[in-house]
Parts: structure tokens; sequence; C-alpha cells
């Protein structure tokens, strides 16, 4: 198998969380890009960097609640 092969079995495997993860990537940081260009605007550099870096565990914290909310309900 060569690295094509490899390349499309991933992304066959992985190509819909993959789309997930690109979508959220760029809808966070143009998020944060306009909120730092038209609301925060004087705002100082570290606290942009510091909200670009707060996207790490903001997607996780998506995706954790995206899991649980597709969780069929227990029964009791």
């Amino acid at each position: 198998m060569n690295g094509i092969d490899r390349l499309r079995e991933f992304v066959a495997t992985n190509g819909t969380g993959m789309a997930f993860d690109l979508l959220f990537a760029v809808c966070w940081v143009g998020l944060v890009g306009i909120l730092f260009e038209f609301v925060f605007r004087g705002g100082p550099q570290w606290a942009y960097y510091l909200m670009m870096l707060a996207g790490i565990p903001a997607y996780f914290g998506f995706r954790w609640s995206v899991e649980q909310a597709t969780q069929p309900a227990p029964d009791r």
C-alpha cells in the first residue's frame, strides 16, 4: 500500500471528523478575529492570543457536549 492509498483510507475513515474539526477551527478563528477587529479594537495582543488559545478547551468541551447530547437516554 503506497502513501496515496493510505491517505485515501485515512480520509474515508475520518472524513466527517476532519471536516468538523476544520469547521470548528475556521469558525473559532473567524469569531476571535471579528471580535478583536471590531469589538475589542484597542485590546492587548496577549488577550488576542489568549482567546485563540482558549479555542483548544472550547473545542474539546463542544465535542464532549455533542457526544453527550447524541447518546440515547438511559433506561430507568
